[in-house]
């Protein structure tokens, strides 16, 4: 990059971006869903790197650069590709092969956009919450990079903004009840699609509340922060929740995500008879009575009749096989962005 070059756009979370552009995006993402997608990734391609598994997020990325015309080319570091650190001064004598530094650089020389899919290692929160991977991809590549993934997740944010817009007839969703419910799972999962979906809805202007157990399961002051910052810029509220009645009372949007609790982080034995004790958190019929028809959603994967009820998932209220689908437009719109000369319609 020369130094009079404008600067490297990555897509590593909404709130970087500004409303405008996200409306675009979205806008950009319904027509590929609506026609043909065109020839945005013509001649071009991009590196997907998973450190961790995926199947909605690679086939997705895959095809959507396929439609575009584009090439992508699946890496796993530690698997079909060398390990690879990412610490500075770290005395490489361990089990990595190569550094992030170079890494990023050499994948730069090949493709045109990489995305990185990378989630916390669930030691110590305070090390995972500064997404050294993702960033250590963006700090070293001289081409556009993706978050597929890590701490947050924008792709997915996008595909459920764009999955509310279609329900519910409208782009402007603000007034809207929306509640981010915590549902139990056997296991402490990550915070990254709660803390995104907290992100959006709060940036579409809607009246959010977030429910969870105790306060412990309230997600990380950052995205607490962001989400009070976008009240203020877009409208909307924000409320804290511990009571499932009035949480649901009239909500238009139920979407729901099973997290750990992050004092627990890395230790997660204590935390185990606490998260037991809310199982009956579950998203199910009586729930779902008290809201204002509202529309039910989750990420996926999601295990029937421990975070939702087989009758909630087969509702035609249901809207997350639609929402899984929009990945793959939402993504097609972000990449052709990113490869667009900046500031340039074409």
């Amino acid at each position: 990059m020369s130094p009079t070059a404008s600067p490297i756009r990555h897509f590593l979370n909404t709130q970087d971006w500004s409303r405008a552009d996200l409306d675009v995006l979205l806008a950009e993402a319904a027509r590929c869903k609506r026609e043909k997608p065109g020839d945005a990734l013509k001649g071009k391609s991009i590196a997907l790197v998973f450190f961790n598994p995926s199947m909605r997020t690679r086939t997705s990325f895959e095809l959507g650069a396929f439609q575009l015309g584009g090439h992508a080319v699946v890496l796993q570091p530690g698997k079909d590709a060398w390990p690879i650190e990412f610490d500075l001064g770290t005395v490489m004598d361990g089990d990595t092969e190569e550094h992030i530094a170079e890494v990023a650089r050499v994948l730069a020389r090949y493709v045109d956009l990489i995305g990185v899919r990378a989630f916390p290692k669930f030691v110590d929160w305070q090390i995972d919450r500064q997404d050294r991977v993702l960033k250590g991809f963006a700090k070293y590549s001289t081409v556009p990079v993706i978050n597929m993934e890590t701490i947050t997740h924008p792709c997915q944010e996008l595909a459920h903004a764009l999955a509310l817009r279609e329900h519910f007839g409208t782009e402007d969703l603000r007034g809207k009840k929306y509640v981010l419910t915590w549902t139990y799972h056997p296991k402490p999962l990550n915070t990254a699609v709660a803390n995104s979906a907290l992100t959006i809805a709060t940036r579409l202007g809607m009246n959010v509340t977030l429910l969870c157990p105790t306060p412990e399961y309230v997600l990380d002051e950052r995205y607490m922060g962001w989400a009070r910052d976008n009240v203020a810029e877009s409208g909307g509220s924000l409320t804290v929740s511990h009571d499932i009645e009035s949480a649901y009372a009239g909500a238009d949007v139920v979407y729901a995500k099973s997290w750990g609790a992050l004092p627990y982080f890395g230790n997660w034995g204590p935390e185990k008879p606490i998260r037991d004790q809310y199982r009956h958190f579950i998203v199910d019929e009586a729930k779902m009575a008290l809201t204002n028809s509202a529309v039910f959603s989750h990420c996926l994967p999601l295990r029937r009749n421990v975070k939702a009820t087989d009758a909630v998932m087969d509702s035609p209220r249901c809207i997350a096989i639609e929402e899984a689908e929009n990945r793959l437009h939402v993504q097609k719109a972000v990449m052709a962005a990113l490869v667009r000369p900046h500031g340039r319609d074409s």
